[in-house]
């Protein structure tokens, strides 16, 4: 018996939020997250580079504390501002608020969201069976197909 036998063939993830199973809306892949997320890693260790290169002799922990303030700035406030970070926009991924789905998340729901992502660096597999994670749990958002 298989992972898909398992389940019913009447739900998929996100089908007990009213979300399609494909296309549009539908919840978005763990695989494509996880993508998504590393562009995010990427672009902010980019960003984070060019901060450092305004002191003479980085330590470490400046390089670390740096690129996750970044990240953290990066996720926080783009979520708020237009629900995708840089890496959500390249794969197509966009973050609803489950209150009201036509409205930006709003900065209270992007720095909710961020604070465990950052905390786990993403690496928390915990996803319930509409593809949430503990993230998407504590702010209220679920992760969507966006194209």
């Amino acid at each position: 018996m298989t992972l898909g036998e398992l389940r019913s063939p009447d739900t998929w993830p996100g089908s007990r939020l009213g979300l399609p199973r494909e296309g549009r809306g539908a919840v978005a892949t763990f695989s494509v997250r996880v993508i998504a997320f590393l562009a995010d890693i990427a672009a902010s260790g980019l960003a984070s580079g060019l901060v450092l290169a305004f002191l003479a002799h980085p330590t470490d922990r400046q390089r670390q504390a740096a690129g996750l303030a970044v990240l953290f700035v990066e996720s926080a406030l783009l979520v708020a501002l237009t629900g995708q970070t840089l890496g959500m926009r390249v794969t197509g991924l966009q973050v609803l608020r489950l209150k009201d789905p036509t409205r930006v998340p709003g900065l209270a729901t992007g720095i909710i969201r961020t604070v465990p992502l950052i905390a786990s660096l993403g690496l928390v597999g915990f996803f319930t069976k509409d593809g949430r994670g503990l993230h998407d749990l504590a702010a209220g958002t679920v992760v969507v197909r966006s194209s």
